[in-house]
């Protein structure tokens, strides 16, 4: 067993361990830090892969500004238990037979699928140098429409968000 493998395997467990934490957490801002220990979880999967732009990418997309925001709503929603409605039983047995008809769906379509790790090619499919290239060279007209595009947005919010 390589070192790759015992990396990608240590890296599969901590991500479904912290998914999970995610969903039976009670406290939410804990769930959305075990969340950012997924994003992790999963850029190392992508660093593993020489994928290293997707690997940054989700770090500071995701682990980063999404879930910044997503800490600012739950503290800015004031979640006591008290104010929280009651929740049927019957809700809950609805959903955890739900979830478990999910999961058998899940389980059956890859019963069939052949378990194999992905091959990791010498290659330099994913590095940034070769995305740069392609970027620049090939989608440069769609890379510079899309930033003018982006830069109208900002002036519009600025527009929007200045006060008389």
């Amino acid at each position: 067993m390589s070192i790759t493998e015992i990396l990608f395997w240590f890296l599969t467990a901590l991500a479904l361990l912290s998914a999970l934490m995610v969903v039976f957490s009670k406290n939410p801002v804990h769930s959305v830090l075990w969340l950012i220990a997924v994003f992790f979880a999963i850029s190392g999967h992508y660093i593993i892969l020489n994928a290293q732009f997707l690997a940054i990418v989700n770090l500071i997309v995701y682990a980063g500004a999404i879930m910044v925001l997503f800490l600012f709503v739950i503290m800015l929603m004031n979640l006591n238990a008290e104010t929280e409605p009651q929740k049927n039983r019957w809700l809950w047995w609805a959903g955890t037979i739900a979830g478990g008809s999910l999961m058998l769906v899940i389980i059956a379509a890859l019963k069939n699928t052949e378990n194999q790790m992905a091959q990791i090619k010498g290659g330099d499919i994913g590095l940034i140098q070769n995305l740069g290239k392609v970027l620049f060279n090939d989608y440069v007209l769609p890379f510079e429409i899309s930033s003018v595009l982006f830069l109208s947005a900002m002036v519009g919010a600025v527009v929007i968000g200045k006060k008389d």
